[in-house]
């Protein structure tokens, strides 16, 4: 059963503008997924300006995960880590007790291109909040493929289908990429406490219903809702087990409000390192005295 329908909201990064699905106001998490922006599409120019890349910032309590459908993306962190993101492959960053990144456009930058992608963040369970930071990447030919009945299908992350990723999560859940042929069917995962589809492209129905592209349908738990593509479609799946209340601010997560009034105080201090091939600049601390933590459940 559909329980409810979030359009995305344009958000301005300082440079480049993403679609903001989560958090909403009246749904902020899907299992343990608290954040979920779309990069793009966008068409980028030749000469793309240093002032659209997203300078080093910091995160806690969380795991960024970056997939892109197309474009490329320069990630550095603080452990010295630098990756090319690429489509179709699968960067997972977990922040813990700490960790900062960079995501820049070298790639594009001279010549442009097509940028298209989407960054979640989920959130760890209150075990792992303070683990060591790491970073695993995956090729996109290391996660699971399927294909059937007009559906291709990457398996991102988690278990869905019969199928589990390798990319090395925090609690259960599942993130799934698939391409639908025109009038082809795909069903929502069972076993799954929260589910729900970010419609990329194109259009689905469900039950007798259109739903467009941008658009994230949340559906209640128990049953296999059933989408249908109408004409070529793009979905994202994506859902698992909650994790209980969460506070959020800025790019800060945590079961605990004054764990994020240290990680803040941690950030304006600079003791939470720079990546070292990225240290010249960075994002600082918001000021705003509106910006108060909010919780998340």
């Amino acid at each position: 059963m559909l329980e409810m329908v979030i359009d995305t909201r344009c958000h301005d990064l300082g440079g480049f503008e993403v679609g903001r699905v989560l958090p909403f106001r009246s749904r902020r998490m899907v299992g343990p997924f608290i954040f979920f922006d779309r990069m793009g599409p966008v068409d980028m120019p030749p000469g793309i300006p240093r002032a659209t890349d997203v300078r080093p910032h910091p995160h806690i309590g969380l795991s960024t995960v970056t997939y892109l459908f197309d474009g490329e993306m320069t990630h550095r962190d603080s452990l010295g880590v630098e990756q090319v993101i690429t489509p179709g492959a699968l960067n997972w960053m977990t922040a813990g007790a700490g960790i900062s990144h960079s995501e820049r456009f070298d790639g594009l930058r001279e010549g442009g291109g097509f940028m298209d992608g989407i960054q979640a963040w989920v959130a760890l369970p209150e075990a792992h909040e303070e683990d060591a930071p790491a970073f695993d990447h995956y090729a996109a030919g290391s996660l699971p493929r399927f294909s059937e009945d007009g559906v291709d299908g990457r398996l991102i992350a988690g278990s869905a289908f019969g199928l589990s990723s390798p990319a090395r999560t925090h609690s259960p859940l599942f993130y799934l990429h698939a391409e639908l042929a025109d009038g082809a069917r795909l069903a929502l995962p069972d076993g799954h406490a929260e589910r729900a589809a970010y419609v990329a492209k194109g259009e689905v129905e469900v039950d007798g219903r259109r739903y467009r592209q941008g658009q994230m349908l949340v559906f209640a738990s128990g049953g296999r809702p059933l989408l249908r593509a109408v004409g070529p479609a793009r979905l994202m799946l994506l859902g698992g087990e909650p994790l209980g209340p969460r506070w959020i601010w800025w790019n800060f997560v945590s079961s605990r409000q004054e764990r994020i009034e240290q990680a803040k105080a941690d950030w304006s201090a600079g003791r939470i390192r720079l990546p070292p091939l990225d240290h010249d600049e960075f994002i600082p601390l918001p000021g705003a005295p509106a910006a108060e933590p909010t919780p998340m459940s």
